[in-house]
């Protein structure tokens, strides 16, 4: 049996107030990841229906058609008030990684540069 859902995800825990008010490059504070965690697929489905995920001290049910965190647990805890979970963008490199270290190719179209001469 194939699962149709993501088998990892990186959760992001960032202070709540970032979703009302999105920060502009360089601006302190609000939106910056306070801790993160890969979780895996359990294969299980938690109460609230989605796919459950685990890992590094986190436990969410996750709805992979919005990549939209349902439930979570941290530390088997419920999230601190104050704090939003979030899916990371680049969630998780765990299938990109070969592609990502590949040595970069030239294209056979690039011609090489000539170097300069020096003027006398």
């Amino acid at each position: 049996m194939t699962m149709s859902h993501p088998q990892s995800y990186e959760i992001l825990l960032v202070p709540q107030f970032a979703d009302a008010k999105e920060t502009g490059a360089g601006a302190p504070g609000p939106g910056r990841t306070i801790r993160s965690a890969v979780v895996e697929a359990t294969g299980a489905t938690g109460e609230s229906g989605y796919p459950r995920y685990a890992g590094e001290g986190m436990v969410a049910d996750i709805d992979p058609a919005t990549q939209t965190v349902e439930a979570i647990l941290v530390d088997g805890s419920e999230l601190d008030y104050g704090l939003s979970a979030r899916i990371s963008d680049g969630s998780v490199p765990d299938e990109q990684a070969p592609d990502e270290q590949a040595p970069e190719q030239p294209t056979p179209h690039q011609q090489p540069v000539p170097e300069k001469g020096t003027d006398g």
